[in-house]
């Protein structure tokens, strides 16, 4: 049996070999996806050995994952999710737990969050009853700041969630210190930047609660699938309860009586001995994810470090090629940060000869794939209008990117030659315009 399932996954290296694409780059042929998985043999290897022992469920390799990536983030428990998504809305939920006692979230409770990102990041404040306070970003790092956040706390302002955008880090110590001095529960939405530092220190470890996306566009991926990681072992309890249909069991799927007195509790109203297993303390969810998921994450996880120094390299050879461009306002990292980039954020000027529109259509030709930053104003999509809301402050830097905004990628599966053709094509784009209004003034 051991030399057949050896057989199996020989045969499998062999295909994945096989299945290589052998063609190099072809400068406006080739497809230059603004995000995407990269996966190797190990992962392919990984997944069909977790189909041949049937892992369908979450089980030992799910347990496995979630100890290595809290280790490896420095928190102490890590719950898998079935996507980002799903982590945000179960770190938003767990702040509703009646466990957090008299720091617990309630309907009209306020969170203050960042108007241009992205709705999961968002929607779970208002599935839950509480009121989003939208502040604006800077730009050139797309992020607020602490000023802003401390600028938008009110008497019913409760706690903080907010992504570090396209991995670049918010003033994550100034904002995780606001939370503390005013005691409001932080959330770091850590989806696009793992691996990130701001003051020498990992995003994701400054907040009450952090999330994590695996999508393929994300870091690393699942195919599916999240993360909810904190060190503070109350919300731990709280999220894998809520994770887990809202029951109050913890036993692992499969498990019986973990904690050796199954049928002696007394909760709620239920009969003394009621089976443990089948008592909920928690309005929670399904959002559980598979070994399946679990095996292609920690084949990616031990290649980390590999795709963080990618995505920085390609960042970094990206903006000194375009650096000096008219018209152009180029991203830069936050102060005392080291990003993990997600993507290369470009916002055109508006007093340019020319639009986003028009820079986007030139690059799609030539087959580069561009990306809006994500919402933009998110106050202005049809989902958001008559929700109750505060705004503190203007949003008009947000305004901007709505209209003036995109980025390009940076992910690992993006070569030097594919990085130089992009800025080749930019460059050539506004070159254009430099030589018309210099023919004009002529």
């Amino acid at each position: 049996m051991n030399d057949r399932r050896e057989h199996i996954l020989d045969e499998v290296r062999k295909h994945h070999q096989d299945a290589q694409d052998a063609r190099g780059f072809v400068p406006g042929v080739t497809e230059i996806w603004p995000s995407g998985a990269v996966l190797d043999e190990d992962d392919r290897v990984a997944l069909v050995e977790a189909a041949l022992d049937l892992r369908i469920a979450a089980g030992t390799l799910s347990r496995r994952f979630e100890r290595d990536f809290a280790r490896r983030l420095g928190r102490r428990k890590a719950h898998l999710t079935n996507s980002g998504s799903s982590a945000n809305l179960l770190a938003v939920s767990a702040l509703t737990s009646p466990l957090l006692q008299d720091r617990r979230l309630r309907p009209g409770d306020e969170v203050v969050t960042v108007a241009a990102g992205f709705p999961t990041t968002v929607n779970p404040i208002l599935q839950n009853g509480l009121v989003p306070v939208f502040v604006d970003v800077e730009l050139r790092t797309y992020n607020t700041t602490a000023e802003r956040v401390a600028a938008a706390i009110g008497p019913r302002t409760r706690a903080v969630i907010m992504a570090h955008t396209l991995g670049n880090p918010f003033e994550a110590t100034e904002v995780a210190r606001l939370a503390d001095e005013h005691d409001l529960l932080l959330i770091e939405d850590d989806c696009d930047a793992i691996g990130s530092t701001y003051d020498g220190r990992l995003t994701g470890t400054f907040g009450d609660l952090a999330t994590v996306s695996f999508y393929p566009a994300h870091h690393l991926t699942m195919g599916e699938g999240g993360c909810v990681l904190t060190s503070n072992l109350v919300l731990a309890r709280v999220v894998e309860s809520m994770r887990d249909w809202g029951r109050d069991c913890w036993c692992e799927p499969g498990e019986n009586d973990t904690c050796h007195k199954r049928f002696g509790y007394q909760m709620g109203t239920l009969p003394e001995g009621y089976d443990h297993k089948y008592i909920f303390s928690h309005v929670g969810y399904n959002l559980k994810s598979t070994d399946l998921q679990a095996a292609l994450g920690l084949s990616q996880l031990a290649k980390l470090d590999m795709f963080c120094a990618a995505r920085r390299h390609n960042w970094r050879r990206l903006r000194a090629a375009l650096d000096g461009l008219p018209w152009l306002i180029l991203p830069e990292a936050t102060p005392r940060s080291d990003p993990s980039w997600f993507g290369f954020v470009i916002t055109v000027d508006p007093d340019a000869p020319f639009g986003r529109a028009d820079l986007v259509r030139f690059l799609e030709s030539r087959r580069i794939g561009t990306r809006q930053l994500f919402a933009g104003n998110l106050t202005r999509h049809p989902a958001y209008a008559g929700r109750g809301n505060r705004v503190a402050g203007g949003l008009a830097n947000s305004d901007l990117i709505t209209e003036q905004t995109f980025w390009v990628g940076v992910y690992p599966g993006l070569t030097d030659d594919m990085i130089d053709y992009v800025a080749a094509s930019v460059t050539e784009f506004v070159g254009g315009f430099v030589r018309r209004s210099a023919a004009a003034r002529r």
